[in-house]
């Protein structure tokens, strides 16, 4: 296989929902039940095939590996989801917050060295 095949793009693709409800759950050791739960909590929203069956990305599956670690620990499932979601926005913002950062360090460094 090249570089520039298509099928290599999607298996490096975070987003691309290459697993199903049952292998989702089996690489989680958790159950479709828990999958279906988080769902409904609005923590993932699977993609579905064309025949209507769950499709799940490795982000998804990231996410939902967080929430299973909290509801292992003894954490109510819509409280995981909603700490889940909370992680996840703050993680980004500090993210945003990051290149704010480095750009206003960048123009600071432009405006003092007179190359503005």
């Amino acid at each position: 296989m090249t570089s520039d095949n298509p099928l290599n793009d999607r298996l490096d693709d975070d987003d691309y929902p290459a697993y199903s409800m049952g292998r989702a759950a089996e690489m989680l050791g958790a159950t479709p039940a828990f999958l279906r739960a988080i769902g409904e909590a609005r923590l993932i929203t699977p993609l579905r095939s064309e025949g209507g069956h769950r499709r799940y990305s490795r982000y998804q599956l990231r996410i939902a590996a967080r929430a299973r670690e909290l509801v292992d620990k003894g954490t109510p499932i819509e409280a995981a989801c909603r700490i889940v979601i909370l992680e996840d926005q703050l993680e980004e913002a500090q993210r945003i917050n990051a290149e704010y950062r480095r750009a206003a360090d960048e123009s600071a460094r432009r405006v003092g060295s007179g190359s503005a």
